[in-house]
């Protein structure tokens, strides 16, 4: 068994693909700590052969936790009447790019939830003032789905960059974790429009969703392949208490380090974050996504006074600390594994 998955490992590596039943083999192997060592290490050889030992920064700003979606397991989701809402006015966001700025960061991303108040009018004369002031910073929005016209007016105005999560490519998973008004299918039509339009274009998954099973993971790397992100963010399910899914168990540290590794070697020259998520259900998550395939840390930018009401999931780390903190905090991390981190736009490789 163990030769197996080496096997497929290697296959991984030298083909950077596998068929759906191989995939379905390796991962039913996560839990074998030698097997995962094994993935990780040609997945740290292949990451150093496009990116060396350089880690980009992403300044992430959560601008806003209002919502209009009711996503079975978020915590900002409409219907949560225990969460105390707010919204960064644009002075915010100019202050915590200025001082994510001083810091060393070299993209700002821009999330929050579906939250009407953040017009197109308002968000390009933010998006104006942020190009204006940092000329060589990138922008990323991750502000969910929106129209195509939404889409081409904030590209236009200065949005180099667009996350949003597919969460499942299976259409009977999704609508368990979803409310009926939403579909699979104008999420994946947002990811192309997204990619047409020439956004660096992020999609990922909740690794341990409710209801999630080894064939919904398979249909989700099958889905990154022929879809060839420029970025992917995963992270384990973290069940957050005041929604439907509070209850439920999380995410594994195993099986989202595992499909890391694989994410890498499948998309050689992806953007894999090591997420705020990984890091909270683990105390070294993110040295660990790191040490797996990761490139790529976003520590909170964020005003302190807002980051315990971004509550997507319980428990979420570095709600209390000052930006250069935290990200004074991660780079002696990153250190402490052999890795750095750069100031850089840390564009895409395909670019």
């Amino acid at each position: 068994m163990k030769n197996r998955g080496k096997e497929l490992f290697n296959k991984l590596y030298q083909d950077t693909q596998l068929t759906e039943t191989e995939y379905k083999e390796l991962l039913e192997l996560h839990t074998d700590k030698e097997i995962a060592e094994y993935g990780f290490e040609l997945a740290r050889k292949r990451q150093k052969e496009t990116f060396g030992n350089e880690v980009y920064t992403r300044g992430l700003i959560e601008i806003s936790n209002y919502c209009k979606n009711d996503c079975i397991y978020c915590g900002i989701r409409r219907s949560n009447q225990n969460a105390e809402r707010y919204r960064l006015s644009e002075e915010e966001i100019l202050s915590c790019c200025e001082s994510g700025y001083a810091l060393g960061f070299r993209t700002f991303v821009l999330q929050g939830g579906e939250d009407g108040y953040y017009t197109d009018d308002l968000l390009e004369d933010l998006l104006h003032k942020i190009k204006a002031a940092y000329p060589d910073c990138a922008i990323t929005l991750s502000l969910g789905e929106r129209s195509r016209e939404s889409y081409e007016r904030l590209y236009t105005a200065g949005a180099d960059r667009y996350l949003l999560r597919h969460e499942t490519a299976n259409e009977a998973h999704y609508g368990k974790i979803h409310p009926a008004e939403m579909s699979l299918k104008n999420r994946k039509q947002c990811l192309y429009t997204l990619k047409e339009i020439g956004y660096q274009v992020g999609c990922g998954i909740m690794v341990g969703s409710p209801y999630q099973t080894i064939d919904n993971l398979v249909e989700d790397l099958a889905f990154m392949k022929t879809f060839n992100p420029h970025m992917v963010g995963i992270g384990p399910f973290i069940p957050q208490k005041d929604t439907p899914f509070g209850e439920m168990e999380p995410g594994s540290l195993e099986m989202t380090l595992f499909l890391l590794a694989i994410i890498r070697l499948m998309l050689p020259k992806v953007l894999l974050p090591a997420t705020t998520a990984l890091g909270t259900i683990h105390s070294r998550g993110r040295e660990l996504g790191i040490l797996a395939g990761g490139n790529v840390v976003m520590p909170n930018l964020s005003p302190v006074k807002v980051r315990k009401k971004y509550a997507l999931y319980d428990n979420k780390i570095c709600t209390g600390e000052e930006a250069a903190e935290c990200r004074g905090c991660l780079g002696n991390r990153m250190e402490s594994i052999g890795y750095k981190l750069v100031v850089s736009r840390g564009d895409s490789p395909f670019i």
